[in-house]
Parts: C-alpha cells; structure tokens; sequence
C-alpha cells in the first residue's frame, strides 16, 4: 500500500515543496489549507487529495482530515506546515494578533495531531512532523507574538516525543530559519526595522532545502529536523551560544532603535 502523507499548510512554500517531493516517491498525498484557489492549483500540479481549511477551526479541521483518509487511506505521516508570523514591537501589536498566532501555529498544529495520532497509535506505526521555527530556539526582537506560539509547538513536539516513540510513532519537530516563501515576504510588511538589522544580512533558505530535510529527518526518524548550521548549533547548544547572540542582537538593536545610545553614534558618523 501507498504511504498516505497528508500536509496541511501544502498549498505553498515548504508544505507544497514537501508535498512535490513526497509525491515524486509514489506517496499519496493530501494537502490542507485556507485558501481554495492556490490550494487547488497544487492539488492538480502534484495529483493530491485536498481539502481548504482553517487549521484553527478544530470541528473542521477534523472533519477534513477525516474524509482525506476516507479518500487516501488511515494518515501514515502528519506535516504540520500551516502557520502565520505576524513580526512587530511588542508595545504596538494589537492583542488579537497573540490570539491569532496561537490559535494558527499552535493550536492548528495540536488540533491536526491530535486527529491522526490515536490512528497511528492503534496501528503502531507513523510519523507526525510539525514545523516550529528558529524563532522558536530563542526570543528574538519583533516576534513576541509568533515566537511563544513557535516555542509552544516546540514544547508539545517535545512531549509527543516520549509519549508517542513507544508507541512506535516517529515524532519530529522542524526548527527553519528565514524561508524564501509566500509568507516571508508578506512577514517582511511587518517587520520593525531592528528585526531586520538582526536578520536582513541572512540570505533565505528555499523551500526546497527545508523539504529535503524533513523527508530526510521522516526517513532517519529524527526528531530535532534543522536545514541549516546555524539552527542546528542553536538547538543543541543553545544555552550555551544564548548569551553571545543575545548580546551580538542588542548592538544590532541598539545601532537602529530611535533615541539609543547607538542609534546617536550611528547618526554623528
């Protein structure tokens, strides 16, 4: 029997590559997510089951992911991809923007596992791989709304870990620093312009780069799934490497927060 892989968030940037590459393999594939148009669009590129739906709306969600197992079969591999970043000061953010990032990214993560685990469970054998986000290994400036909703998926990630594994389900949890998708140019709107003086000399990850390590991190059944260096050493050594970005952040800050002391060297040069 073909691997059913169902991917909410699948209709672009890491989910949709996710699906393409899974796909290739002669997997079945089942994509979520909100919008219908580009939703349909990739469910016909790669030949996927679909269904449009807002992962925070758990009485739908599980009614969608129900009826792509009634099509595909009982879900063997989970892809929680769907999310939002919502980047800006803590001071100005208006209170349903810390709402919407843990109702999309954490509890559209939690509401999706939950559907399929139990499934897996009972046939002891899966994986269930979400994505967090190096935004998710440490605070950064500008993400106090997506950051904990990041650190939350992090945290339930960790738990599924040693509840699931016995069980003989693989649980993975991916940690992505800046992505060439969609949503990062719609994030960049927002962004505060010390967040990008922290991360605006990063050059992107593709798509394509993050899919190819999940599908490895599912084959491998690892659960800390880094593309990159960088969030690799911040995942494993991050209470040690936590105070010296800490401090590189804050002069980075510093050098473009209006009225610091940085700023005012930086305007006499």
């Amino acid at each position: 029997m073909r691997m059913h892989a169902i991917i909410t968030g699948g209709s672009s940037g890491i989910g949709l590559a996710t699906a393409r590459l899974l796909s290739a393999r002669g997997a079945t594939v089942s994509l979520l997510a909100r919008g219908a148009a580009r939703l349909e669009a990739a469910a016909q590129e790669i030949g996927a089951h679909s269904r449009a739906v807002d992962v925070s709306d758990e009485a739908a969600l599980t009614t969608a992911l129900q009826e792509l197992e009634g099509l595909g079969g009982p879900c063997d591999v989970l892809i929680s991809c769907a999310g939002l970043a919502r980047p800006g000061r803590f001071l100005e953010l208006e209170p349903a923007v810390f709402r919407e990032m843990i109702e999309v990214d954490y509890f559209g993560t939690l509401y999706a596992i939950r559907a399929v685990a139990p499934g897996m469970v009972e046939r002891g054998r899966g994986s269930i791989v979400a994505v967090s986000s190096a935004a998710g290994l440490l605070g950064i400036y500008g993400y106090s709304a997506y950051g904990p909703a990041k650190f939350a998926v992090r945290g339930l990630m960790e738990s599924l870990r040693a509840e699931l594994t016995p069980h003989g389900v693989h649980v993975g949890v991916v940690f992505p620093p800046d992505v060439d998708t969609p949503q990062l140019a719609d994030e960049n709107r927002f962004k505060p312009a010390e967040t990008f003086a922290i991360s605006g000399t990063i050059k992107p990850l593709s798509p394509e780069a993050v899919a190819a390590s999940i599908v490895l991190g599912i084959d491998k059944r690892r659960f800390l799934i880094c593309p990159d260096t960088g969030t690799k050493l911040l995942a494993r050594l991050g209470g040690v490497l936590a105070p010296v970005l800490n401090w590189s952040f804050d002069r980075k800050v510093r050098s473009v927060t209006p009225g610091s002391a940085g700023a005012r060297r930086a305007d006499r040069r």
